[in-house]
């Protein structure tokens, strides 16, 4: 069981979708951060290095308070412009690579890792199966002022 996140307020129902899985089936979850394209000649983010631990700030907490162990993994999104599925085909390499058989991913998604991109990659590929988490539901930040 794997839970995308890419730094987005959308990770917080994928974390606690995934983390639900987990539970039940008892099994850690790997934690999979979608990090910016890497420069040239730059070396890819260790999944323990500060940008990843930046992006699985908001997971943590959650996953604590569930009881769920988990192990974290990285991956970059592709330079340029590679088609539609480019970004969701590097997104199953890695859960593929790591022996993920599920991931959770976002319905509103940065542009090639959404749920339905990734589904749709994953279905072409013949796996893993994909879990759509739904946003976070829109909640004023304030109450409004009484109008007087």
């Amino acid at each position: 069981m794997a839970a995308v996140l890419a730094d987005r307020l959308d990770d917080v129902p994928v974390v606690d979708a995934a983390a639900g899985l987990a539970v039940v089936r008892g099994a850690p979850l790997l934690l999979i951060a979608v990090l910016p394209p890497l420069l040239p000649r730059a070396a890819a983010a260790a999944p323990d290095g500060a940008t990843a631990r930046a992006v699985l700030g908001r997971a943590l907490p959650r996953l604590a308070r569930a009881g769920v162990g988990f192990e974290s993994a990285v991956c970059h999104r592709p330079a340029g412009r590679g088609g539609r599925l480019r970004a969701a085909s590097g997104l199953l390499d890695v859960a593929i690579a790591l022996g993920c058989s599920r991931l959770v991913v976002s319905r509103s998604g940065p542009e090639g890792l959404d749920a339905d991109t990734v589904m749709e990659a994953a279905a072409i590929r013949g796996g893993p199966f994909v879990h759509a988490a739904p946003p976070l539901p829109w909640v004023p930040l304030a109450a409004p002022r009484p109008l007087v």
